[in-house]
């Protein structure tokens, strides 16, 4: 059963991210409206910014890198940040960096100022005393990345579609970032924006 949705719903326009506060119980919403955009999460106690989400630790805690409805993503400290409780796709990473100046310049062989996860998140989470060094692994919400037998990665287009959407369950108070992930392998060859709303708890 989908979660009741909260009316005010927000659009990060295409290439872009934002920053803002969950409270403990809050669900956030994250909606792909037209399909194949990834969206990355990153988040921080909201009390302590030295602790933030784990990839690492949320991998090897579930012992599975197919996160999705019922598993928890933790922190550095092994402390819940979220849990995800609604799923439509199934299909997401947790394995990538956010995309940066150097992921163009290394991955696509470019130079030219191109924006990126990375940047759009350094710059909505600045005012709450967080800097590019402070983002490690992001959430990637809807992104694709097909791992072979002998350990080769693969990105490829996200399987979401119209309106899909994943949820999740503030486990603590968190500071959070988000974006319509920049790069253009992630997503398609395709920007889109990125639907988000909050539930309170």
């Amino acid at each position: 059963m989908a979660l009741p949705v909260s009316p005010v719903m927000q659009r990060l326009a295409p290439q872009s991210g934002t920053a803002f506060v969950l409270a403990r119980g809050d669900v956030l919403h994250i909606v792909d409206p037209f399909g194949c955009q990834v969206a990355d999460v990153m988040a921080f106690d909201a009390h302590d910014r030295r602790a933030r989400l784990s990839s690492g630790r949320s991998i090897d805690y579930a012992s599975t890198t197919r996160l999705t409805v019922g598993h928890i993503l933790y922190s550095n400290r092994s402390v819940p940040m979220f849990t995800i409780v609604e799923d439509t796709v199934g299909v997401h990473d947790f394995l990538l960096t956010p995309c940066s100046p150097d992921t163009f310049r290394i991955i696509y062989g470019s130079n030219e100022p191109h924006p990126s996860c990375l940047e759009n998140l350094a710059t909505a989470l600045a005012p709450h005393g967080i800097d590019d060094d402070d983002i490690g692994t992001t959430f990637n919400a809807f992104m694709n990345v097909e791992m072979a037998a002998d350990g080769s990665l693969r990105v490829l287009p996200p399987l979401s579609r119209a309106g899909d959407r994943i949820a999740l369950r503030a486990e603590c108070d968190l500071l959070v970032g988000l974006t319509a992930c920049s790069a253009e392998q992630s997503n398609g060859y395709a920007f889109k924006p990125i639907d988000w709303s909050i539930t309170p708890g």
